[in-house]
């Protein structure tokens, strides 16, 4: 029974979440070649960057994959004789053609959404040239909090020394956070549909993003009001900024330049829009009360740095809810996710233990127990 269990396969994808990625990844290429071909400028994978990012998360898959496999057969046996069969059972048997090529394409229509994204965040100051409303942004947020800054708020508050350590480290998390969340969904989400909705959920948020900055260009207040922040000590987040700022420059000085390109856009964060996502996708897809704390709390941490160094505007952090619940409901459409298909039930190993495995629930609860537990051996109640 436990061996069925760990080598099975989670439940195969419908044809909707077959096209889901592909489809939000030629959307967003075909708007982004519209864009670069309005500005001038060639669509580009500037040194590379999203092609190196993406080897570097399909060789990070590969890796899960294969620690997936271990450690499932693990469970049935250590001996080496008895191991290896069953690592080569569950690879069979969970690790099928079909799983494979969606998770192939789930993460290349990632990142083919990334990279329209980028170019065209890069086109914003050529698209809507001289037209920025940070002065807008900084009144209305400022007509909130009794004509005072935000980000001044938080540095009264927090103080400007271990709180900068601190919400700089959180702030640079996010450059790692998207890839692992990334890979570990896709490797071990209890189903496959479930891995590719946070897949495509994340290429969503790309897509808006991009739009967003377009419909209100900006650039936040540490550009438009450094300073606000002059009191900050140097932190990899304030480095981050500078290298962004030189970035920006070269490229409006020559957009055609080899390599030219610019990131600094303020409304909304995506930041924010990310974090989000991964913290309700987390509810979605079941996981642990722990790991959702995690997340939220990773979330709450991840707001208050883009306000605290100058990322952002509040309502840029309002916008980026805003995308990422409009991210997960389209992400959920088009997928043809429903979160209430993944149940956890326990059912007995060969000992007499309990074991978590996850089923696809597509009837009644009741219907997808008894057809399990029929098919696995298993009587237990659900969790």
């Amino acid at each position: 029974m436990t061996s069925s269990a760990d080598s099975a396969a989670p439940g195969p994808l419908t044809p909707r979440g077959w096209a889901a990625g592909p489809a939000v990844a030629i959307v967003s290429v075909f708007m982004a070649l519209l864009g670069t071909h309005a500005a001038g400028v060639p669509f580009r994978d500037p040194n590379h960057m999203v092609a190196r990012r993406l080897l570097q998360v399909g060789c990070l898959i590969a890796l899960l994959v294969a620690l997936d496999i271990v450690i499932r057969a693990g469970r049935r046996s250590w001996r080496p004789g008895p191991w290896l069969a069953a690592m080569r059972a569950v690879r069979r048997d969970r690790w099928t053609w079909q799983r494979a090529a969606a998770v192939a394409i789930a993460l290349v229509s990632f990142y083919v959404t990334y990279l329209a994204y980028r170019n065209l965040k890069s086109m914003v100051p050529l698209l809507r040239p001289g037209d920025l409303f940070d002065r807008e942004l900084a009144d209305f947020e400022r007509g909130y909090f009794a004509g005072t800054a935000p980000a001044e708020l938080l540095h009264s508050t927090l103080g400007t020394t271990t709180a900068a350590e601190v919400l700089s480290s959180v702030y640079m998390a996010f450059i790692f956070l998207v890839p692992v969340s990334l890979a570990l969904a896709l490797v071990f989400s209890p189903s496959t549909q479930g891995g590719v909705f946070y897949a495509v959920a994340l290429s969503i948020n790309w897509a808006l993003g991009a739009a967003s900055y377009l419909v209100l260009p900006a650039l936040g207040p540490i550009y438009a009001a450094p300073a606000g922040f002059a009191d900050l000590p140097a932190t990899e987040a304030s480095h981050l900024q500078g290298v962004l700022l030189s970035q920006r420059l070269e490229f409006l000085s020559d957009p055609a330049a080899a390599n030219a390109h610019q990131s600094i856009a303020a409304f909304g964060s995506l930041h924010t829009s990310i974090v989000f996502t991964a913290a309700v996708a987390a509810h979605m897809l079941g996981l642990g009360r722990w790991l959702r704390f995690a997340t939220w709390a990773l979330f709450g941490l991840t707001a208050i740095a883009t306000i605290y160094f100058g990322w952002h505007y509040v309502v840029d952090d309002v916008a980026g809810l805003v995308i990422g619940l409009a991210a997960l409901a389209l992400a959920r459409s088009l997928t043809g996710f429903e979160p209430r298909a993944v149940r956890w039930l326990r059912l007995p190993n060969r000992a007499g233990l309990p074991v978590r495995v996850a089923a696809a629930r597509f009837g009644r609860q009741d219907h997808a127990q008894s057809r399990l537990t029929g098919k696995l051996g298993g009587d237990d109640k659900p969790l």
